[in-house]
């Protein structure tokens, strides 16, 4: 157990030195969000109110609906982008160094996949900071239960991304798996507009966004931020999260890459 809790701490560890070092990464991470928050959602404000809906008890303002949705693609950029590290790593040897470790290799894998959870929380900590100042709050519990809510999201948006990670050999590829997933991704779901206005126009494009297992987990985050549980959305993120990594785990199977490179 002490092997495993000092390769745990090394993981995490240079995850978050090679975070601080890359500020570029860091501002990337605010601008995106920020732009949709102020610039997007200021212009929207007028045409796309929303309605009562829960957790809200009043109506509220395009802002405050997709606050959870901007922190949702922080942490899936994030995920992203730390699967785009493990590309870069299998490449360059690190990871296969450290996969070569006599630990188990889903802790090595978990423990790369927590290490990016923590940066997407403190990416996601400075936004919701940033919000508030700009006069976009939610109650002060929210704050605090939101936490749960983000290392579960967190987890199953970066198995996906250990999944993307597994099937790419070259890091040249990596960058159109991105475009045909992350976008995709964000745009069908709850992020934006809420699914009965999607259904409005479209019942299948609702049904789309409905499947979408980002959805979930925007709607966890959604609800934590008003000190509530979404139960379906902790299903839905929870199921996801084991398939994903089981998944993951299979694509890293060494066996099954040498495999891949003989055929």
């Amino acid at each position: 157990m002490k092997a495993w809790l000092i390769a745990l701490s090394a993981v995490v560890t240079r995850e978050n030195l090679r975070f601080v070092r890359q500020r570029g990464r860091f501002l990337a991470a605010l601008v995106r969000p920020l732009v949709w928050l102020i610039v997007f959602a200021a212009g929207f404000r007028a045409a796309l109110g929303v309605s009562i809906i829960p957790p809200y008890q009043t109506y509220i303002t395009y802002e405050v609906y997709i606050l959870p949705g901007l922190c949702g693609m922080i942490q899936l950029f994030n995920g992203m982008q730390s699967s785009l590290a493990l590309v870069y790593d299998q490449e360059m040897g690190s990871m296969r160094l450290l996969l070569t470790s006599p630990l188990p290799r889903w802790w090595l894998l978990f423990s790369k996949l927590l290490a990016g959870v923590i940066v997407s929380i403190l990416q996601v900590a400075v936004f919701l900071g940033i919000a508030a100042l700009t006069g976009i709050t939610v109650p002060p519990i929210g704050y605090v239960a939101v936490l749960p809510a983000l290392v579960i999201s967190g987890l199953m948006l970066g198995a996906f991304g250990l999944l993307i990670s597994s099937t790419v050999r070259q890091l040249e590829n990596f960058a159109g798996v991105m475009n045909f997933v992350i976008f995709p991704m964000f745009f069908l779901s709850s992020a934006l507009y809420p699914l009965w206005k999607m259904a409005e126009s479209s019942p299948l494009l609702r049904d789309i966004c409905a499947l979408n297992p980002f959805t979930y987990a925007v709607e966890l985050i959604r609800f934590a931020l008003y000190g509530e549980l979404d139960l379906t959305a902790l299903v839905w993120v929870g199921t996801c999260f084991i398939l994903f990594m089981l998944a993951a785990l299979w694509g890293y199977n060494p066996a099954r890459a040498m495999l891949r490179s003989k055929g």
